[in-house]
């Protein structure tokens, strides 16, 4: 089987899982690493077996050995370091978000097409198998028309304006770390922009938001409660329910389970037997789309990625 030949740039948590993982997709290997402590992409390229390790990203980019990158650094520094990767040849998939506002994600979106490179965000949580068996029982109209979505997701995480998560110059804030889930699930689910936005936020000392709730009316008469926290542990599920029963999928983000409930009565279970975190069902696809030479994923397009942004800005307006 052919292989693509994936590079990381970053050498953070997110790329440790990304790293952990590719071992599990038949069509991708892990190639390279790039990092900007060169000790610390030497590091990493030890622990996974990884034939190179650069310091900086210009080398990673400008590589041979290499068809694609992973990018799993802060969000603020993506759509330069996508923008780079795309002109130096190289297929991308970037973590989410993918960018930090409308503006850019457009920018971007061009960008790809006019350089005729793959680019994906890397929305992991669509490709989960608890998730398509749960997206497979709503086509089939087992819990009927869809009457609310509710979904939330949050840590806590000790306020200090050195940190990442709460830096405005790295475009900081809970909406963007992590509220993006609760966003995206239910745009899976409902497959369109809300109508009308109500959000209630909470703001960190210096001005980032560390807490959002977020009721969202869509035209199809369902109703969205969508809930992020850096103030608290929340839930963290997600529900789907609908006029005839309802879909429960704990820690609906890494989702490996769904249930199917009538009234009281769970009527039908799924769980996958995943080697991996999770990680290698967004890289199987991304390497098959490249192999394939396609433009963009046919799961989370580039029209998805830009409904992330827009709802997302909409939801900023609220407290900004």
């Amino acid at each position: 089987m052919k292989r693509v030949r994936w590079g990381i740039l970053g050498a953070g948590r997110i790329a440790n899982q990304f790293a952990n993982d590719i071992r599990f997709a038949p069509n991708a290997e892990l190639t390279a690493v790039a990092a900007r402590s060169g000790e610390s992409a030497i590091k990493f390229a030890e622990e996974y077996g990884i034939d190179h390790a650069y310091a900086g990203y210009d080398a990673l980019m400008a590589s041979s050995e290499i068809d694609a990158i992973y990018i799993a650094t802060p969000h603020n520094l993506h759509i330069d370091q996508t923008k780079r990767a795309m002109a130096a040849g190289k297929a991308v998939l970037c973590e989410k978000p993918l960018v930090v506002n409308s503006r850019e994600c457009e920018e971007l979106v061009a960008f790809a097409r006019a350089e005729g490179q793959y680019l994906m965000e890397a929305m992991w949580t669509w490709f989960l198998p608890a998730l398509r068996k749960a997206k497979q029982w709503v086509d089939e109209g087992r819990i009927g028309k869809i009457r609310h979505v509710k979904a939330d997701f949050g840590y806590p995480i000790p306020y200090s304006n050195d940190r990442r998560e709460y830096d405005n110059r790295l475009a900081g804030g809970c909406l963007l770390e992590m509220g993006i889930y609760p966003v995206a699930i239910a745009q899976y689910f409902l497959q369109d922009e809300p109508q009308d936005l109500s959000v209630r936020a909470h703001l960190a000392p210096n001005g980032v938001e560390d807490d959002v709730v977020i009721t969202a009316d869509y035209a199809q008469g369902a109703v969205a409660s969508l809930a992020t926290s850096f103030r608290c542990k929340l839930q963290n599920w997600a529900y789907i329910i609908g006029e005839e029963g309802y879909i429960a999928i704990p820690d609906f983000w890494r989702a490996d389970e769904c249930s199917l409930f009538k009234l009281d009565e769970r009527v039908d279970h799924f769980k996958d037997d995943r080697p991996g975190l999770g990680f290698e069902f967004e890289i199987i696809a991304a390497s098959a789309d490249i192999l394939a030479r396609k433009a963009q994923s046919d799961i989370v397009s580039h029209e998805a990625s830009l409904a992330f942004q827009r709802v997302m800005e909409r939801i900023k307006k609220h407290f900004m």
